[in-house]
């Protein structure tokens, strides 16, 4: 009897699975497998994402104008940045004499900068030192005033590079500061200073070896 009432109970258990598992497969199935076009609205979402700027950036000086303002991108572990900045020069600097102050006007200037930065060490659990930036950037006046190419008054080969473009090179350090608190609107804040020089002033510091550092370097903070 007890024999029977097993065999019953086992009988009893296998028609049971057979009945539940078709609503099982499918409620697995009912669920639709990512479509092509699925997959296409996703890839086009993470690009614009990525294309939203990661930080904001203030520079003095550098030979971009006396203040640059910009956005810029980190990206590859936080070991490459890409800035983009609008500087502007004043009607009036230091180096240009009161009769030449008068012609001329405030200039606007762009900058395309790539940074590379090796490395980060820990200095506090909120303080990261960056012993060395470097990077390139090149760096164009907006105005009218100068030119790409030689203008035609002038002999061919008289200039032979731009008055409006320059190309930079830098190395520098940076210490940045982190903030726990989640209300903030920015998360952190870096300091930095940078020494930099120009494809002409290097080409003029291999001809004139009487040159010194202060005459093709320039010092910037941001």
């Amino acid at each position: 009897m007890t024999t029977h009432m097993k065999s019953l109970n086992f009988k009893l258990l296998l028609l049971l699975l057979t009945l539940l598992f078709p609503f099982y497969t499918n409620a697995q199935d009912s669920i639709p497998a990512p479509t092509l076009y699925d997959r296409h609205i996703e890839r086009y979402t993470s690009l614009w994402e990525n294309l939203i700027p990661r930080y904001s950036k203030i520079q003095f000086a550098g030979s971009m104008g006396m203040f640059s303002f910009g956005i810029g991108w980190d990206y590859y572990r936080h070991h490459w940045e890409t800035d983009l900045l609008f500087g502007f020069v004043p009607k009036t600097t230091r180096n240009l004499n009161a009769e030449s102050s008068k012609k001329r006007h405030t200039m606007a200037t762009f900058t395309a900068k790539q940074n590379y930065i090796p490395w980060r060490v820990p200095l506090h659990k909120n303080i990261d030192f960056e012993p060395l930036t470097t990077g390139l950037y090149i760096n164009t006046l907006l105005d009218r005033d100068f030119w790409v190419q030689s203008p035609d008054k002038y002999p061919k080969g008289y200039y032979f590079f731009s008055t409006r473009v320059r190309t930079h090179i830098f190395l520098g350090e940076r210490v940045t500061f982190k903030f726990n608190n989640p209300g903030r609107w920015h998360k952190s804040v870096t300091l930095f200073y940078e020494l930099s020089s120009c494809d002409l002033y290097i080409l003029n510091k291999f001809g004139n070896k009487y040159l010194k550092p202060k005459d093709y370097l320039s010092l910037s903070f941001g």
